[in-house]
């Protein structure tokens, strides 16, 4: 067992056995070996468990644990990551996968970029520069607010210098937009790194919660003006004012569609985040 990885590769299960084995699997057969991986459940009643342990028995790069009490997404993430010993950490779920390329090219692009806190893949072609794109806070936000967008990545796109994860406290208990706040508050301090896509595979199934990700729309809008305001300071006003016109000309298409679509809940959410956004601009 190497007892200084250079990758923690994190993992997070609850009731996922019909998943968690493939992604178990897809870890250990990745290129790149100088990794540990830790997975912590959190409380699953079906044999999730029993897999995991089933695979740490063979490979004694892998740690598993269980929480006492459940705790949910971002708690859980944190306390997985409370366990790494590496100087990245790489989360990749139990219902995800990674290509066996990933790990390598992630860590590799990483490592040639040392300024660049945290990273991101699954990123757009870019029409100008070549991927990796190391961006500082403010092209950061330029990047996300005017150009293509980046923050609406999942914690599977993400790899993060332990430091800088712990020197931020890392994921706040937001549900839903945990991710979304974590990077919005990483960008405000650190370089990123910008990585294609190829690298990660997300599924997408019934039991997720961001199938009720609408219902969430006004936590991400209130998450967008805490960091506008404080993100101001390296912007200015005047980018932020075309920042504010973009996002309510967004959501008034956004509206428009749903009443060509009769879809009324999705149309009363942007309405009231139409009138938050004007309330707090």
């Amino acid at each position: 067992m190497n007892l200084n990885p250079l990758v923690s590769v994190l993992m997070t299960s609850f009731n996922r056995e019909k998943y968690i084995a493939i992604s178990i699997k897809s870890v250990l057969d990745s290129s790149f070996k100088d990794f540990e991986l830790i997975i912590l459940d959190d409380g699953s009643t079906d044999n999730t468990l029993k897999i995991a342990n089933s695979f740490a028995e063979l490979d004694n790069r892998i740690r598993v644990y269980r929480n006492e009490k459940n705790l949910g997404d971002y708690p859980n993430r944190n306390k997985v990551a409370s366990y790494a010993v590496g100087k990245y950490l790489k989360y990749i779920d139990s219902d995800d996968l990674i290509y066996p390329w990933g790990l390598e090219l992630m860590v590799k692009m990483m490592e040639d970029h040392p300024s660049a806190g945290w990273g991101l893949c699954s990123m757009e072609a870019n029409k100008e520069f070549i991927f990796p794109i190391e961006l500082t806070p403010d092209k950061t936000y330029e990047y996300n607010y005017l150009g293509p967008g980046l923050f609406k990545r999942s914690p599977l796109s993400s790899i993060i210098n332990r430091e800088v994860f712990n020197a931020v406290g890392g994921f706040m208990p937001i549900r839903m937009a945990g991710d979304f706040e974590m990077w919005h508050r990483l960008a405000l301090q650190y370089n990123v790194l910008l990585m294609p896509q190829g690298f990660v595979w997300y599924r997408v199934h019934n039991a997720q919660e961001i199938n009720n990700f609408h219902e969430y729309a006004q936590v991400y809008e209130a998450l967008k003006m805490k960091y506008l305001k404080e993100a101001e300071s390296f912007l200015g006003k005047i980018k932020i004012n075309v920042i504010k016109k973009k996002e309510i000309k967004r959501l008034l298409k956004e509206m428009l569609f749903s009443v060509l679509k009769f879809r009324v809940k999705n149309l009363l959410i942007q309405v009231k985040s139409l009138f938050f956004i004007y309330r707090n601009y």
